[in-house]
């Protein structure tokens, strides 16, 4: 089982083996409204802002005929800025020195 973080809550979370999203508040409608269209990969493979997520289901409305999310619209964009929001640094943290080698 894989796990992911957010710096926001300090926990750990799940990741679903069969889409790669994190199960989090805001899986299922994100999994619903986001797969109906396309691949989660293009969900993993982003990191923006909220306000940019939110240009992009915009752009979608505007040219990939994305339907209106109505009340689900404010639950996916806190979703996807918290697990697929910018993140600090593309490299990931450092070992803890006890799962180093041995010198």
């Amino acid at each position: 089982m894989s796990m992911a973080s957010s710096s926001k809550e300090h926990v750990l979370h799940e990741v679903d083996p069969q889409s790669g999203l994190v199960k989090a508040k805001g899986f299922n409608l994100v999994l619903a409204h986001c797969s109906a269209c396309h691949s989660t990969s293009l969900i993993t493979q982003n990191a923006m802002s909220r306000e940019r997520w939110l240009e992009t289901i915009r752009w979608m409305q505007e040219t990939q005929k994305l339907w209106p999310l109505g009340d689900a619209e404010p639950m996916i964009l806190d979703y996807l800025s918290t697990w697929y929001g910018p993140k600090k640094s593309a490299r990931r943290a450092p070992l803890p020195p006890h799962l180093l080698p041995a010198n």
